[in-house]
């Protein structure tokens, strides 16, 4: 678990793959101490545990799956990532709970000053819309961020300096690719309301199904995780 506040940036020193995977050596440019191996790092928001560690390097792999959601497969050598170590227990939660795990491609369509912030919006997949709310939280390749305007199928955030300082977000342009992570409260409040919007999850509509029937008991319950 992440909490969206990148820590610093780090270099793609080299890249192995073998067939549709590939391994990635990373140089955190800042100082990054007492790594473990098969600890989790988000790198560019996609979590990924360490195999092999350095002095202020770490390797890294990114299966099949990985490759086809994230950007991750896009990366070349001597190219920036953001970097954070996983959240843990008793640290402060300045951004909001990010799993790591990359839902979808963001395209960023314009970047426009806003006094020293820079306003961005960019567009998305329109099935995760129902997912990205005015005033709630993206993280936009690792980037815990506050949604200040949406739609169905974009969404628009501001930078501030200091992040635009510590992230690969000034390299944004016109075109450039992110990884999205919607909020992740918001996913399961998805899931739960399942049975009442298009495309809902089986298990919510099994339950409203049942319970229409008269069959709504402890144990269907329990099945589907409700208690």
């Amino acid at each position: 678990m992440f909490t969206g506040i990148i820590q610093g940036q780090g270099e793609v020193l080299a890249l192995r793959d073998s067939g549709t995977e590939r391994r990635f050596t990373l140089r955190p440019l800042f100082t990054l101490p007492s790594i473990v191996d098969g600890e989790s790092i988000a790198v560019n928001g996609a979590c990924l545990s360490v195999e092999t560690h350095g002095e202020n390097v770490f390797t890294a792999y990114a299966s099949a799956e990985t490759l086809s959601r994230t950007t991750l497969g896009r990366l070349k050598t001597g190219d920036m990532v953001n970097i954070e170590r996983a959240l843990a227990m008793g640290d402060r939660l300045g951004g909001h709970l990010v799993s790591g795990h990359v839902d979808c491609l963001a395209t960023v369509r314009s970047v426009t000053g806003a006094g020293q912030s820079l306003c961005c919006r960019l567009v998305f997949p329109k099935e995760y819309g129902v997912e990205v709310i005015a005033k709630g939280s993206v993280a936009l390749d690792g980037i815990s961020l506050t949604i200040n305007a949406c739609g169905p199928d974009f969404l628009e955030v501001n930078i501030i300096p200091d992040t635009q300082k510590r992230t690969t977000m000034r390299n944004w342009r016109t075109g450039t690719l992110v990884n999205m992570e919607t909020d992740l409260i918001g996913k399961y409040v998805r899931s739960l309301l399942g049975a009442w919007v298009p495309g809902g999850n089986s298990a919510a509509k099994e339950t409203e199904i049942a319970a229409k029937a008269g069959g709504l008991s402890r144990e269907m319950l329990l099945r589907n995780g409700f208690i």
